[in-house]
């Protein structure tokens, strides 16, 4: 098997065992898909930053980000404030869940969309470390390969986000009865809100 080929399917590999753990972004785009609204968008933002994040990282800017630990624990302050403030949000939709209809949406609009999906992927540390400098530190490692490595996670993070956002319209149906939306919105709470305590206690 050519090299190129070796090193980018290592990146896919890489890059999807990162990204498909359920996180912030993650819980995110599986409530729009379900939903159904703005989906694509949101899709795009979430591949367009990981894209952008894992270039930074192989083009080395990751060992820059070790040397200013003061922004990182700023951002992890920041962050943290950002996913409790979310979290409860979602708790309180738990405690007055509403049903939806396949077909319909629930009218949010594009822009509280665009922002929320823009604050999940830029405000969360876990990005920086998964994308600038996990991925950036092991695609070096292939040298010469580190940019086959990168397209290969790039794809990586297109397939799932394509995935989750799209394939969360099946779920529409039983997402239809308002006890689904309750389950649906705690666990979704929970993750925040321990996600953003965690980050903000790190920082």
């Amino acid at each position: 098997m050519p090299p190129v080929l070796v090193a980018a399917l290592a990146g896919l590999g890489t890059g999807l065992s990162l990204i498909v753990a359920i996180g912030a972004q993650n819980a995110f785009v599986l409530r729009q898909g379900i939903r159904r609204e703005h989906v694509l968008p949101v899709v795009a933002i979430c591949a367009a930053s990981d894209a952008v994040l894992i270039s930074v990282g192989i083009s080395g800017v990751g060992s820059v980000v070790r040397r200013w630990p003061a922004a990182v624990t700023a951002t992890a302050w920041i962050g943290g404030a950002f996913l409790i403030s979310y979290g409860v949000l979602a708790a309180r939709r738990a405690l007055r869940p509403q049903g939806m209809r396949a077909e319909g949406t629930a009218g949010g609009s594009l822009r509280a969309a665009v922002l929320t999906c823009l604050a999940m992927t830029w405000l969360n540390p876990h990005v920086y470390l998964d994308t600038v400098l996990l991925l950036g530190s092991v695609a070096n490692s292939y040298g010469a390969g580190r940019w086959p490595f990168g397209a290969g996670a790039v794809t990586g993070s297109v397939l799932w986000f394509t995935g989750l956002g799209f394939g969360a319209r099946l779920l529409s149906r039983p997402f239809a009865r308002p006890g689904s939306w309750r389950v649906m919105d705690g666990v979704i709470a929970a993750t925040m809100i321990t996600l953003g305590v965690a980050m903000a206690a790190r920082g």
